[in-house]
């Protein structure tokens, strides 16, 4: 064993983590937004958590991300710890997937077909087919499948690198001697615990472990509590995320402890009593690399099914070690550990944007209401609605630039721009309602009465604001292109109502049939009513703009108005004949 060994050792984990981190993260950008949506939805009975949980750390590669994207999801409040907890059990059988794939560093065949699955020959295949897709695609989601396949090539090179290496191991006396100790379980349990510490990732020590294998020095007897120590350590990540977050959060990383720690000792001490009156005759036998991988698959599957049907009392012993004080933290606005899943990170910053959305629409139909019938109690819901905004322009303002700094699709791309427009146009909603609530407690104070045309006017102007507001919302949550492109015609509508509102207000003025002071106050509400539906038209505009990859607001608008558009002509006059201003 010379130094270049070593030097080939470290060099083939470093490609064979860096694979792996390319392509898990790969994976993830080709999934895009669905694993949120797919958390969100099917994590609400225990099977399916279990299930889904599998079925997400088998696609990505990684149950540390998958406890860590937990986390943070459990400190944003967006996840419940009882969903989590399926959710935990599920990624430590899917992380048995890698093993799996790296078993086929241990194929040994004559047959062509055989050898082609081999690390040397289906990396050097892989490797060619992911270059190719990368440079010559235009499409992101292209390149994303063969950054995969590149990843995935440079972590099979990786492993061949790291087996290659220590071959010379198996002729070294010192090198058994040192594996012997390891025959303890408990020695083998605290080198997997700290080898799995260090790397931060089980599926990077079970390779290590069938590098090792190859040399024929690791037998059943070692391998065994090795595997077992890897899924302790593999618990330190989930750890270090839960340090600084909510009670709840942190609650998750207990869980994903008790779990594999309640699992490696039930199992270990259930194999060593049986095997020390039965004495199986495997254990002394060298083990392969698919035979760590069955070790693997037997023991975490094994130790869902034990502890699956207690998954309550799990959650009842984290709450125990982290117990709720009387004064408890707030959660997360959006946890920047999701920050890690990007396109999960961008998933949740839409969902907080139409949060937003909402709540600047409520206000703003609240303070349409005081006009009516003025309530000091929804006067201070408006303002503290309007603290709301700001702290949402804020807070998704600076998370949005942050996710904006990570690799996106495509698509997410096209959505963190629409949601970096969209918060500035409902926070100034938000201030327009507050300046109607304005409006509203003047004409109170004042006991300003309109005079029934104006009334008859603002109610047709107030009904087709109302409804330009929830074609806006339903449009922006629902992503839906086709309401989006309504709003600019029923925005047309609104402008030229006010502006014959305001000319007929005129005309009453002159006429000595409306005073001064009124006068001021209808147009501090027409001139809001107008910059609301201007913001709303910004929104879907932008909404429909940036669906194209483009963004040039003033062109688009004048070739939707001005080439004779079958869909705004037809909505413009639809909408025109529903709003029609009292005879004078």
């Amino acid at each position: 064993m010379t130094i270049f060994n070593f030097i080939s050792l470290f060099g083939g984990l470093a490609l064979f983590l860096f694979g792996m981190n390319t392509m898990s993260g790969n994976l993830e950008k080709t999934a895009g937004g669905k694993l949120e949506k797919i958390l969100r939805v099917m994590t609400d009975k225990p099977v399916k958590a279990l299930l889904l949980g599998a079925a997400i750390t088998a696609t990505i590669q990684s149950s540390s991300a998958v406890t860590v994207m937990l986390v943070g999801l459990v400190n944003s409040g967006i996840m419940q710890l009882s969903q989590a907890v399926g959710v935990i059990m599920g990624s430590n059988i899917g992380t048995t997937a890698t093993a799996w794939i790296l078993s086929l560093t241990g194929i040994d065949s004559d047959n062509v077909f055989v050898n082609l699955l081999k690390p040397a020959a289906l990396s050097a295949i892989v490797a060619f087919i992911g270059i190719l897709m990368t440079m010559i695609s235009k499409k992101n989601r292209t390149k994303d499948i063969g950054g995969i396949c590149l990843g995935f090539a440079i972590l099979m090179f990786g492993m061949e690198m790291m087996s290659d290496a220590m071959d010379p191991l198996a002729e070294m006396d010192g090198f058994r001697n040192l594996m012997v100790m390891f025959e303890n379980p408990i020695l083998g349990v605290l080198l997997g615990v700290v080898m799995t510490a260090v790397v931060q990732s089980s599926s990077a020590t079970v390779g290590i472990l069938q590098a090792l294998s190859l040399t024929g020095a690791i037998s059943y007897g070692m391998a065994i509590p090795i595997i077992m120590g890897q899924n302790i350590g593999t618990c330190v990540t989930a750890l270090l995320s839960s340090i600084g977050v909510s009670k709840n959060a942190k609650r998750v990383a207990a869980v994903h402890v008790y779990f594999n720690l309640i699992g490696t000792i039930f199992w270990l001490a259930l194999f060593y009593i049986v095997n020390m009156f039965v004495h199986f005759a495997f254990v002394d036998s060298a083990i392969e690399p698919a035979g760590i991988a069955v070790i693997h698959s037997i023991f975490n599957v094994a130790t869902t099914v034990l502890l699956f049907p207690f998954s309550k009392l799990l959650e009842t012993l984290a709450r125990k070690t982290v117990k709720d004080k009387k004064a408890t933290g707030k959660s997360a606005f959006i946890d920047d550990r999701l920050l890690n899943s990007p396109s999960l990170a961008v998933s949740e910053s839409k969902n907080y944007t139409v949060q937003m959305g909402q709540v600047a629409i409520e206000a703003l139909l609240d303070s349409i209401s005081l006009v009516e019938k003025f309530d000091t109690k929804i006067v201070d819901k408006i303002i503290e609605s309007e603290q709301k905004l700001d702290d949402y322009e804020d807070k998704l303002g600076t998370f949005l630039v942050k996710v904006s700094g990570h690799a996106l699709t495509d698509a997410d791309n096209n959505m963190v721009s629409t949601l970096l427009h969209a918060i500035g146009d409902f926070e100034r909603i938000g201030d327009h309602a507050v300046n109607i609530a304005k409006a509203a407690q003047e004409i109170n104070d004042k006991e300003i009465n309109f005079s029934e045309n104006a009334k008859a006017e603002l109610k047709v102007a107030t009904d087709a604001i109302k409804e330009i507001l929830e074609l806006t919302e339903k449009a922006f949550a629902e992503n839906d292109l086709a309401l989006a492109k309504k709003v600019e015609p029923l925005e047309q509508v609104i402008d030229d109502l006010l502006a014959e509102i305001k000319s007929r207000h005129i005309a009453r003025l002159t006429g000595g049939k409306c005073t001064i002071e009124l006068g001021f106050v209808l147009s501090d509400l027409l001139t809001n009513y107008e910059r609301v539906s201007d913001h709303c038209s910004n929104i879907a505009v932008c909404q429909i703009q940036i669906s194209k990859s483009v963004f040039d607001t003033h062109e688009y608008l004048n070739n939707y108005k001005s080439s004779g558009s079958e869909t705004f002509t037809h909505s413009f006059d639809e909408y025109k004949d529903k709003y029609v201003l009292p005879a004078k």
